[in-house]
């Protein structure tokens, strides 16, 4: 091998270190574009090093133990920082050769609620480091988690000191991913799911508070899973979490029909909780891309114990099918949990999840949002018509009975009856589901647009034109104005009411309210309401040309609202305006003066 020659560089020449070969160029040339040349070349370096990180570990995948979780939720207890002027606070995450860095978060109130994907090879302690970003990097303290003592498919959640410093940190650390089959081969290692043996969920034990019950799910298999991937190939693997905690499953490589079999227990913290599951697949596109194969959702009180079922995918918004070829999860699932203490748990807060997705602006989701506010208040100005309506004898015959029934209602009324009548709207959707409902189903079954025929679709598309859309949202959006300007002139008028705006209505007000609590005090409630719809009757047979109204609105009605006091407010009168010469002469004598 011959032996690489040295030369001189001459006199205003440099050398690019960045050059994949030995390159001379001038020194102003490296002035004027090294800043940008030198942007490119580090973006590039990132790309390259994202795709050699990934490349790594597709040649390393077969050697790891087990994938780590962790999330990194908040901190405490932290020292201030060396000096004002910190601009935030970060971790660093080591395991083995891998490394990942975390968001800045606030020095006051550190918090991050970032998830990180780490690959467990030999080394089994975790490092994770605090430091303060500022004018210089200060380090803050550091933790070593030992990874072996952890219990694989499970989620622990846990505070650990920071050591050389002061404080703690608040993490989530799961190992999942473990059972590793050859590849191509559908796995037979599997956990049997049997009915769960623990006595310590019966409704008499109330030991565990935090505990509500236990849940078993066993992942057997998908079918006609999308092949997204450029080779055609389908590398899939299953991710479960329920509240903050969360399991995966391994990854079975080549095939759009995988196996797992895998057996997952979760503790129920709240049994109004929903499990989530979502298939990946395990490429660097869908990697960089985040996309998944198919997603599904399934509530807790759904759950028919070691019931073998086969659940369609759902699509990213998990209202449609997802692609591919009826994509399905094949599940078995078992839940036990203490009636008692589960009826508690829902009178306290419910959990928040650490790692959310940020909310996007849906603008189907705000139409529909709105159509449904027009839809109440129209519901409302149709109620509140036909509850006049009664009043004034247009149909005798309803008239009459709702009458008697209000006398008689009112009459036996005792007030142990008010949650009872809370009870009927309850009891009307019973009965009408239970009776009226062709599946004889209480738990409502949503269809998707594709029960729909191909002509239903055409003739909808073709009524929603954008005129038409646009019309209509026109008409959403003038209805919402109005019924909203309504109740905040109504709202305004009452805290007028209140204010001494109109003193002889606000006094008028105070009297009615005295009255009406001697009336209580020495005359029963019942008797009190009858006369009241005895009243209310009987005022259209007493005066046949009234108009149906509102007594208590149209008091109200009688309050000025805030915009009608500023055209009430009083102006300052102007001065009258003198002409030029008598200007002229004002400013003479006071000039003389």
């Amino acid at each position: 091998m011959e032996r690489l020659k040295s030369f001189a560089v001459p006199d205003g020449l440099v050398m690019d270190p960045l050059a994949p070969t030995a390159l001379a160029v001038s020194t102003e040339f490296m002035e004027r574009i090294g800043s940008g040349l030198t942007l490119l070349r580090d973006h590039g370096k990132k790309v390259q090093k994202f795709v050699f990180k990934n490349r790594r570990r597709d040649i390393l995948r077969k050697s790891w133990n087990s994938i780590v979780n962790v999330v990194l939720i908040e901190a405490k207890d932290l020292p201030d920082g060396p000096n004002n002027g910190s601009s935030g606070l970060y971790c660093k995450f080591k395991l083995g050769n891998e490394s990942h860095k975390s968001k800045l978060a606030i020095p006051k109130k550190p918090t991050w609620c970032e998830r990180f994907n780490l690959y467990l090879y030999d080394d089994n302690n975790l490092e994770v480091t605090v430091w303060c970003k500022g004018k210089q990097k200060n380090f803050m303290g550091r933790c070593i988690i030992d990874l072996s003592n952890l219990e694989k498919e499970k989620t622990h959640d846990f505070w650990h000191d920071l050591e050389c410093g002061f404080g703690s940190l608040h993490l989530l650390v799961t190992l999942s991913g473990s059972i590793r089959p050859t590849d191509n081969i559908p796995t037979t290692q599997s956990t049997p799911h049997g009915v769960h043996s623990d006595d310590q969920y019966i409704w008499y034990k109330l030991s565990n508070w935090s505990e509500v019950g236990k849940l078993l799910v066993t992942v057997h298999s998908a079918k006609g899973l999308s092949c997204l991937g450029i080779s055609g190939k389908v590398d899939a693997y299953c991710v479960l979490e329920l509240d903050n905690c969360r399991v995966q499953t391994h990854t079975v490589r080549g095939t759009s029909e995988p196996n797992w079999n895998n057996t997952y227990s979760f503790i129920v913290n709240d049994i109004t909780s929903t499990l989530d599951i979502s298939v990946y697949n395990e490429s660097l596109i869908n990697t960089m891309k985040g996309e998944t194969l198919g997603k599904l959702s399934i509530p807790l009180l759904r759950i028919e114990n070691d019931e073998m079922k086969w659940y369609a995918l759902k699509d990213r918004s998990k209202k449609s099918s997802a692609k591919g070829n009826c994509p399905r999860l094949l599940l078995q699932m078992s839940v036990i949990w203490n009636p008692i203490k589960a009826t508690f748990r829902v009178l306290n807060p419910k959990e928040t999840k650490y790692v959310q997705k940020p909310a996007k602006f849906n603008i189907p989701l705000i139409y529909s949002n709105l159509k449904f506010i027009k839809e109440l208040f129209n519901a409302l100005y149709i109620t509140n018509e036909h509850y006049k309506r009664v009043f004034e004898w247009d149909n005798r015959e309803k008239s009459a009975t709702a009458l008697v029934i209000w006398l008689v209602f009112w009459y036996f009324f005792n007030l142990w009856m008010t949650p009872l009548l809370l009870l009927i709207p309850f009891l009307h959707q019973w009965i009408s589901q239970r009776y009226f409902n062709k599946n004889n189903s209480l738990v409502p079954l949503y269809h998707s647009d594709e029960d729909v025929s191909d002509e239903e679709l055409e003739s909808h598309k073709d009524d929603k034109t954008l005129k038409t859309r646009i019309y209509g949202l026109q008409d959403l959006t003038f209805t919402i104005k109005n019924s909203i300007d309504y109740m905040v002139s109504v709202f305004e008028r009452i805290k007028n009411l209140t204010n001494f705006t109109v003193p002889y209505l606000t006094y008028l007000a105070i009297s009615v309210l005295i009255l009406s609590s001697v009336a209580f005090y020495f005359i029963p409630v019942k008797y009190l309401f009858m006369a009241l719809g005895i009243y209310k009757f009987t005022r259209k047979l007493l005066n046949p040309k009234r108009v149906p109204n509102n007594d208590l609105l149209d008091f109200i009605s009688r309050v000025p609202d805030n915009e009608i006091l500023k055209q009430w407010r009083e102006l300052k009168v102007p001065e009258p305006n003198l002409s030029r010469s008598g200007s002229t002469r004002k400013k003479e004598v006071q000039e003389e003066n």
